[in-house]
């Protein structure tokens, strides 16, 4: 009866993941690598398009800004009445007159715009570098992340199987005294316990699955499977680190290129103070009491007597300083992200080093001894419960190390352009 009351217990936490329709056939998992997934990621990620975009409407602004203002065309018509107060000729007839008139820009005016404008542009390839670096970053972490979770969850099910195998014998035997009860119910307890590590790492890959599916521009309900290899860790001094974040690292460059930036506009807005000149040929007719007819060259500028253009060149100046104090702040961050993320990484790779490659295997196969000496009764059930517990806890833990070592390697990369690990080709 116990035994019927947790084989409906486990069949009810396993139908709670089952599909809606058994009768429809599962779709099989697409297997593929984090290689694989951040070139699909690179090559189909919807805000790609974003940043695409934003660059086609700068370099629509650099058109802009080296365009010549269109002539303006002035014309004319009307009636004249000519009398002489002393008794002389009169006369009436129409008169019209038409100029055109061509706006020259102050010198530099122009070439200032169009460096602003091409600043614009490095700015925006320096974002979409940015999201392209970050974005690869983020898939393959979560990669890995699919990959870990589904290799614990296949350990968690191995173990809970275990158990689960081991309870049935169990029932099978007679029971004498109270020890025989006592072990089996410390075997159910930790087979729901096992089955519920297994349904977590089965959330968790397929958290990380929905995601992962739509920053590579795939249905989130794709079903996904991960095979991930090792990643070999190198070692970098911090100095080198440092200096080529200095050299490399995206919020810097982007600072770097706001400050140019309003250095122009601080220019611009000097060079502003000077009006711009409209030039062109006039022409104009009358027809009263003599036909006249007048022709010539007119220009006009705006007496640059009240406004100076002071405020905007305050403004610019006042950014200009933001952009300086934006700067020396970023770099100080960036310096600081390095160090902290060089630590870890240093930590991590020095724990990696301590367990042996075939830690995981040794610790499976003690597991698994574990399950038949107790069967034959050569192990007591604490040593036994013990062991498969520390399986698990040593697989979790060689793989948190793995992930944050990783995590630590890809923001480096970030923030320097150089890649500390290997066992994949860099995008």
């Amino acid at each position: 009866m116990r035994q019927n009351i947790l084989g409906l217990f486990i069949g009810v936490l396993i139908s709670g993941v089952a599909p809606a329709h058994p009768e429809s056939a599962p779709v099989a998992p697409s297997h593929t690598t984090p290689a694989a997934l951040v070139q699909e990621a690179l090559a189909n990620n919807p805000e790609l398009k974003f940043y695409a975009a934003e660059i086609a409407a700068v370099k629509g602004s650099l058109k802009t800004a080296g365009t010549i203002r269109n002539p303006e065309l002035h014309t004319e018509a009307g009636y004249k009445n000519t009398r002489d107060n002393f008794g002389g000729p009169s006369g009436e007839g129409a008169t019209w007159s038409v100029a055109v008139n061509q706006t020259l820009e102050y010198p530099g005016r122009i070439a200032l715009r169009k460096a602003i404008a091409i600043g614009d542009i490095h700015l925006a390839e320096l974002h979409l570098q940015q999201f392209q670096l970050t974005l690869a970053a983020r898939v393959r972490t979560l990669a890995y992340s699919v990959s870990i979770a589904q290799e614990r969850s296949m350990a968690a099910r191995e173990v809970a199987d275990r158990f689960l195998a081991l309870s049935d014998v169990l029932a099978q035997r007679p029971a004498a005294g109270v020890t025989p009860l006592l072990e089996t119910r410390i075997i159910d307890a930790n087979t729901m316990n096992f089955r519920r590590q297994e349904r977590e790492a089965e959330l968790a890959a397929k958290t990380a699955a929905v995601e992962l599916n739509q920053l590579c521009g795939r249905p989130a309900t794709a079903a996904l499977q991960v095979n991930a290899s090792e990643l070999n860790l190198l070692q970098i001094s911090l100095q080198t680190l440092v200096d080529a974040a200095r050299a490399n690292a995206f919020d810097i460059r982007i600072r770097q290129a706001e400050l140019a930036q309003q250095g122009f506009k601080v220019a611009l807005a000097r060079n502003e103070r000077f009006p711009a000149i409209a030039v062109g040929p006039y022409y104009s007719q009358e027809n009263a009491t003599d036909k006249e007819q007048r022709a010539g060259i007119g220009i006009s500028l705006p007496l640059p007597l009240w406004d100076r253009n002071a405020g905007n060149i305050q403004t610019s100046k006042a950014r200009e300083q933001q952009a300086k104090a934006s700067l020396l702040t970023t770099e100080r961050e960036v310096e600081r992200r390095v160090a902290q993320s060089a630590a870890i990484l240093q930590v991590k790779r020095e724990e990696i080093e301590k367990w042996q490659a075939d830690t995981i295997a040794k610790f499976r196969d003690a597991a698994e001894l574990a399950d038949r000496n107790y069967r034959l009764g050569g192990v007591p059930i604490t040593i036994y419960v013990e062991t498969q517990k520390q399986y698990l806890e040593v697989l979790g833990a060689v793989h948190d190390i793995k992930k944050d070592a990783l995590q630590a390697a890809q923001e480096l990369e970030i923030l320097t352009g150089l890649k500390l690990y290997k066992g994949e080709q860099r995008p």
